[in-house]
């Protein structure tokens, strides 16, 4: 088999499929899991590869919701699926999408994976939305021996990359003394100010750092009663730059702002950073230009980012990327207006549109894959991960 008649096999693979990948792309946007709750995603994606003839660790790597499902000897292509859901909003990430195309794709490549003694991981990564799950893996030797790792993603622009800087989570946790805010005040610290003077101070930053650089965060505890000086108070944060390195020093200048504030207020603060950091992508350029191809082949044609039609934000495969050669393409299921992680998202999540993603998403992948297989690809390049 050569690799034109592999990958019209994938296609016709993936059509085979469609009913159940959309299926279960619906499902699991009916059923929202937050990160490391997965359970119901996790049970059927791993049932649904039971069922087509493969062998799937359930529970991988130490984590309840992930699994790992491997096919063919030597150095592996991974297609990673994730399924973690947001508060609130749901599936308005559309990770619902990213499982059942990672789904499609690594099932379809299999069954032609003996013609060319391919090797392929099938990954379900859990808690991306802020758990590391992709670095906790890494860390357990889940990436050992794999040569190349792919996924897409789905956005509201048809994109080459998506723009993923590093970030770090922050909780900041502050200490005062509490009193009656009318009866004596005066003998109060109040930790609730601290916190408030340390957003504040954040806020004046942001003025004056990188272009590519971001800081948000929340108030997660402002006290109990209006009449009572708050002993206590937190916050989280996220900090942002463009890569691992350019990050240590903002994390550096946020702190500062934070413990300044808090000693204005004549309170205490605890900082904590949260492990781990997602690093910034780095997307293999063989690997992209294969992906790029294939996504014509089918009708879509992904650009490059430029002006406003590119999507920022971070990954934990940008942790993935960092170690193997790695694609993280967007594949567009909504209107420009309509960003992801908002509840308009969340509805194209489930279009359509949103299946259209699933489908098209799963052959570019499997074709990429094919791709990675053939004499010269772009896997006979790769480094040795193990």
């Amino acid at each position: 088999m050569d690799t034109a008649e592999a990958k019209r096999r994938v296609i016709d693979e993936v059509d085979r499929l469609a009913p159940t990948l959309l299926d279960v792309s619906h499902r699991i946007h009916e059923r929202p899991e937050l990160c490391f709750e997965e359970h119901f995603a996790h049970d059927l994606l791993t049932g649904v590869i039971e069922n087509g003839g493969i062998a799937v660790e359930r529970g991988a790597y130490g984590l309840d919701t992930a699994f790992d499902a491997r096919v063919g000897d030597g150095p592996a292509v991974a297609v990673l699926c994730e399924y973690d859901a947001l508060p609130d909003i749901g599936h308005a990430c559309g990770h619902n999408i990213i499982a059942a195309a990672g789904l499609g794709a690594g099932l379809a490549a299999a069954s032609v994976a003996a013609s060319f003694g391919g090797s392929l991981a099938l990954m379900g990564t859990p808690a991306e939305e802020g758990g590391g799950g992709k670095e906790i893996m890494i860390r357990r030797g889940a990436f050992a021996g794999v040569g190349a790792a792919m996924m897409i993603h789905p956005a509201n622009h048809e994109l080459r990359t998506f723009h993923a800087i590093a970030v770090q989570r922050l909780r900041a946790r502050y200490t005062g003394a509490a009193a009656h805010a009318a009866a004596a005040p005066e003998v109060g610290r109040n930790a609730l100010d601290a916190a408030v003077l340390g957003y504040n101070a954040v806020a004046a930053l942001r003025q004056h750092i990188r272009d590519d650089e971001r800081i948000h965060g929340i108030f997660t505890d402002g006290g109990t009663k209006p009449n009572v000086v708050p002993a206590t108070a937190a916050a989280e944060w996220y900090v942002r730059s463009a890569t691992v390195d350019t990050l240590q020093p903002l994390k550096e200048r946020v702190a500062a702002c934070l413990t300044g504030a808090a000693t204005a207020a004549g309170c205490d603060i605890d900082i904590e950073w949260v492990d781990p950091v997602y690093s910034d992508m780095i997307d293999d350029g063989a690997l992209l230009e294969r992906y790029v191809a294939n996504a014509r082949h089918i009708g879509r044609d992904p650009a490059p980012e430029s002006g406003r039609a590119k999507v920022v934000g971070s990954t934990d495969m940008g942790n993935v990327s960092h170690l193997v050669p790695s694609i993280h393409p967007m594949m567009k299921v909504a209107p420009d207006d309509v960003a992801i992680h908002t509840p308009g998202f969340a509805d194209w999540a489930r279009s359509d549109a949103g299946d259209a993603a699933v489908v098209d998403g799963a052959k570019a992948m499997a074709m990429t894959v094919v791709d990675c297989w053939t004499a010269g690809g772009v896997l006979a390049a790769a480094p040795d991960s193990g």
